[in-house]
């Protein structure tokens, strides 16, 4: 709704690189320019998978994407009328928090402010093991570099631990940069952005999603904290990992709506 790049997407990628298992969840855009569904499609990824073929993709690669409409047809007659309404509603936060693939970790951007100890605390019912819900100060659903972020953190052990805290770009050495330096655009500007982030051009693009696969990768638990998972986020891009986790998604998916049966 930020009218930013697809931040969360680009991260997938990263966060895929770095060896977690993505199940991505979205749509096409309802209240933004461009939604998570467009830029993959943007990218070459198909996206009306069957369920099952999904669950392949993350079996085989690490990486898949949920487009909405498949797995939730119900929500397919809202889709207009939360066009209609042009701001957020509780669809906003119904998306996040139906992610079909039963994600015990995730991360969740949310609205405002005041949604960020509700949605942990549901989190923690629906059976979320560690989950990290972020708002940014400058008004994103994400996790921002242009000032503080903040995040309930939800871990369950024996019973559900719940911390609030905020933090800021410059803990984890990253330089703070303004919103309108991660604004998206049409289809093709997100295309651009994205493909430029995985090739590794440096800036607010990359500092930002650095910071957004660093917190997947901790609440993943491959990574002991954000900082860790900022080291790993670099260096899936550097390594040229998460660049090919993009490419693998896109050959295995136009394989499977080709109709070719796909080799193990």
């Amino acid at each position: 709704g930020a009218n930013t790049f697809n931040i969360s997407t680009t991260a997938a990628f990263v966060v895929a690189g770095a060896g977690a298992r993505v199940a991505k969840h979205g749509n096409r855009a309802a209240t933004s320019r461009c939604g998570s569904a467009d830029v993959l499609e943007g990218l070459g990824v198909r996206i009306e998978l069957a369920p099952e073929q999904v669950a392949e993709c993350v079996d085989r690669i690490g990486i898949g994407f949920m487009y909405a409409p498949t797995f939730h047809p119900a929500m397919r007659f809202a889709g207009p009328v939360r066009r209609e309404i042009g701001i957020r509603t509780v669809f906003n936060l119904l998306g996040p928090i139906t992610n079909p693939a039963g994600a015990t970790h995730q991360v969740v951007g949310v609205p405002s402010d005041g949604d960020v100890t509700r949605i942990a605390r549901v989190l923690g019912l629906l059976g979320s093991r560690h989950a990290l819900v972020v708002h940014a100060h400058e008004g994103m659903d994400e996790l921002g570099v242009a000032g503080p972020t903040s995040v309930a953190e939800m871990v369950m052990r024996e019973s559900a631990w719940l911390t609030l805290y905020e933090i800021t770009p410059e803990q984890f050495g990253l330089t703070r940069h303004g919103r309108e330096e991660v604004r998206g655009g049409s289809v093709s500007d997100n295309v651009r952005i994205t493909q430029r982030v995985l090739t590794g051009e440096q800036g607010a693009t990359r500092a930002i999603t650095l910071l957004n696969a660093a917190a997947a990768l901790y609440a993943a638990d491959m990574a002991g904290s954000i900082q860790e998972g900022i080291d790993l986020a670099a260096y899936s891009i550097d390594s040229g990992a998460a660049r090919e986790k993009l490419d693998q998604l896109v050959a295995l998916t136009v394989r499977m709506t080709a109709g070719e049966t796909v080799a193990a």
